[in-house]
């Protein structure tokens, strides 16, 4: 196949998600190869789906997915599946495969040099920190030597060596890409196309150009069609208004308001639908449980993880209330180990004051039961259960009457986690434990959720390797454990 020629296309291909929730609608593009294009889109709108499609994992209702004769493709997903986890390393790439690989190990070795990661390959898929499991998903799609290679928020649980490491990668990667990320300098660094799935008009619609360029791009057209429609309303107004005045003179006076009507009516189909962006949540608050005196958790020693051995370090780190500490290190310390230590209370070197709520947001929402409908998971950590209570929260997270009945396995990762922060303002916690509460959450929130946790007034550990959100918070104690 010569460079530059079309390796996948979809000709007016229509799919629904479930029953009667359509994801695309008669829509087409084309990918070429070598490219490295983004898949855009608002929360929920479908794009993993799009990537099931594309990997001919779900079939259209209706048009043609065209791909290359002979193509191979592989998807690295945004989290590793719940039954991979307690495998081997060895067992997890050996899945990736149809056929028995009888040199399995020397290529592991490979990829996982590839990705800037060592890991013995005997040892389990769940005992990885997020951010080493994130490698272990690019690997296990790296390791295919796919034609397409296809990524759903391959930062997620990245640190800043790791992104950089990726970012690295991906610019000399002679092959196709296609990305999911809401990582925007990320993208920037290696995107020369754009494709945008829009969540109301269920079309796909094709940039070319890297990634703020596409972006500024998009909203100078929001900006052209909203001047047109404003410029139309008026017109339109006009004609009504005249109608009106015109209808009231009797005789052929009427027939010109009929005129102007028709032609209100005219313009009014002129009128574009103009890119509707996702809403943004509204500003909330965590409430902090009822003021305690004295401390709330004190951290005298934790544990630090190098080549896979464990090594106590001693400190002396007390928190009471309105304080706020965040862990700092590389993937692979032993930061989520840590958190989820002190959350189960299994932290021998950490005590919490008795009686203190605990609201814990993990990475892999592992503390959401995905056989809990949304409006079950919510209602359980609702005072006196009250409904209206419960979902009046809900509506500020974007979480639709709708939504109450969808399984919480059922979400976009991306819905876990609004569901996971509305438990938290529920819960009322004391003591507030965040794991990487970036991930998968459009970044359009991200400013919200950054002032929430820098107003909470309860004691709050935090883990978070995007600087930027981190800033906008107070920080009154670091903890770093690579020091």
């Amino acid at each position: 196949m010569a460079k530059n020629d079309t390796i996948l296309s979809f000709d007016n291909v229509s799919f629904e998600y479930g029953h009667n929730k359509p994801i695309l609608v008669e829509t087409s593009f084309s990918v070429r190869r070598g490219m490295k294009v983004t898949l855009m889109g608002q929360n929920g709108a479908g794009k993993s789906t799009l990537f099931g499609l594309i990997a001919d994992e779900s079939k259209p209702e209706s048009g043609t997915i065209n791909r290359a004769q002979g193509m191979t493709m592989a998807t690295a997903r945004q989290v590793i599946p719940r039954d991979d986890l307690d495998l081997t390393v060895r067992a997890f790439f050996e899945k990736c495969f149809d056929k028995k690989i009888y040199d399995i190990d020397p290529r592991i070795d490979d990829v996982l040099e590839a990705v800037n990661f060592k890991a013995p390959h005997d040892r389990i898929v769940r005992s990885f920190s997020g951010g080493q499991q994130a490698r272990l998903l690019l690997a296990s799609a790296l390791i295919q030597n796919p034609d397409l290679l296809l990524l759903d928020e391959p930062t997620n649980n990245l640190d800043h060596a790791g992104i950089e490491h990726l970012t690295h990668f991906l610019k000399n990667y002679k092959k196709t890409v296609v990305v999911i990320s809401h990582d925007a300098e990320f993208l920037n660094s290696f995107t020369d196309g754009v494709l945008y799935l829009d969540v109301f008009t269920k079309k796909i619609e094709q940039y070319a150009g890297n990634y703020f360029d596409v972006v500024g791009e998009i909203s100078k057209r929001i900006e052209r069609e909203n001047m047109k429609n404003a410029r139309l309303a008026k017109e339109i107004q006009d004609n009504k208004d005249q109608a009106n005045m015109f209808a009231n003179k009797g005789g052929q006076m009427r027939l010109v308001a009929k005129r102007m009507r028709e032609k209100a009516e005219e313009l009014e189909e002129q009128k574009v639908d103009v890119r509707k962006e996702d809403k943004t949540i509204r500003a909330f608050t965590i409430p902090s449980q009822p003021e305690f005196v004295g401390e709330i958790i004190k951290i005298v020693s934790y544990k630090v993880i190098r080549d896979h051995k464990a090594t106590e370090r001693k400190t002396n780190l007390v928190l009471k209330r309105n304080k706020h500490l965040i862990l700092k290190g590389p993937n692979g310390i032993g930061k989520s180990t840590l958190l989820e230590a002190i959350a189960k209370g299994t932290s021998e070197g950490s005590i919490i004051t008795p009686g203190i709520r605990v609201g814990y947001y993990r990475q892999d929402f592992s503390t959401l039961d995905f056989n809990d409908t949304v409006h079950d998971s919510l209602i359980e950590v609702t005072e006196k259960k009250s409904e209206e209570t419960m979902r009046a929260v809900a509506a500020g997270f974007l979480i639709t009457p709708e939504m109450m009945g969808t399984k919480i396995g059922s979400l976009s990762e991306g819905q876990k986690g609004l569901v996971a922060f509305a438990r938290l303002v529920l819960e009322k916690p004391g003591l507030l434990i965040l794991d990487e509460p970036t991930n998968h959450i459009n970044f359009r929130h991200l400013p919200v959720i950054a002032q929430a946790l820098h107003d909470y007034q309860g004691a709050m550990i935090l883990v978070s390797h995007v600087p930027e959100f981190v800033a906008k918070i107070r920080v009154d104690e670091t903890l770093d454990l690579d020091k």
